[in-house]
């Protein structure tokens, strides 16, 4: 199985250049599935039911999030009504929306994505290892090919994430730092790992984010409203090969559009 994700996507220009790379891409890599974390796809903070629509008009197959998933309130609603939008499954079990989806994928094979959050210098939540253990537990025996979207801060925990689950999931693949790290590599038991995928989005910025904000920001320390930036778009993203009979991954590489 082949399978595509791109980074978190940000505002208005993170949206462009998926849109304008998405179609090339799915068809060069042949992609059975495709998953693009979209926490950040409404002006750089959260998504917005019309936004979740686009893209899956595009043909992405799963939206995985993180943090940001709460920031547009009306987005509650729809986590409830489409399953294949995530969110991270250690949040309160209550709280709407899954952060678990299985899904038939173009190649007839069927596949599950699972969307955990780090707790280090991240909002309180539950404990992702012990969540992603009950998660997997849950998950129908014959669904090998599994795909774990880690949004953390810390790349040690992140590493770490990889490790606990190697040979358990096919692919773990960081995001949120927006950095795209260039430690792909596919770990001894068979999970494919990165630590971090990057972003899809303005990187004439911080992170996404208009540069003399968070410049002020760091000179003053008083707080003020942050804006996505729109230049120099780029899009990061993974493409991973997995063996569907074994859940094992075959491949890993990162992709890279400007």
């Amino acid at each position: 199985m082949k399978i595509l994700f791109i980074g978190d996507t940000v505002g208005k220009a993170g949206r462009a250049i998926v849109r304008q790379y998405l179609e090339s891409l799915q068809q060069e890599y042949e992609a059975d599935l495709t998953i693009l974390n979209c926490e950040n796809a409404a002006a750089g903070f959260g998504i917005t039911p019309k936004i979740a629509d686009e893209f899956f008009d595009w043909g992405i197959d799963v939206l995985t999030s993180g943090n940001h998933i709460w920031d547009k309130k009306e987005i509650m609603p729809y986590l409830d009504k489409n399953p294949r939008l995530l969110r991270p499954a250690n949040y309160p079990g209550d709280n709407p929306g899954t952060g678990v989806a299985v899904l038939k994928t173009k190649s007839g094979e069927e596949a599950a994505v699972l969307n955990l959050q780090g707790r280090v210098f991240m909002p309180p939540t539950d404990d992702p290892f012990r969540v992603a253990d009950k998660e997997l537990a849950k998950l129908p025996k014959h669904i090998k090919v599994i795909f774990v979207d880690m949004h953390g801060e810390a790349t040690s925990e992140k590493v770490a994430m990889g490790w606990y689950l190697d040979g358990r999931v096919s692919a773990v693949i960081g995001t949120h730092t927006h950095v795209p790290t260039a430690d792909e590599t596919i770990l001894p038991k068979g999970t494919a790992f990165l630590t971090d995928v990057g972003m899809a989005g303005p990187f004439h910025s911080v992170i996404g984010v208009v540069k003399e904000d968070v410049i002020r920001r760091f000179l003053t320390s008083i707080p003020s409203k942050f804006e996505s930036a729109s230049q120099d778009a780029r899009l990061n993203g993974a493409f991973l090969e997995i063996d569907s009979q074994t859940g094992k991954a075959r491949h890993i590489e990162r992709v890279h559009r400007r």
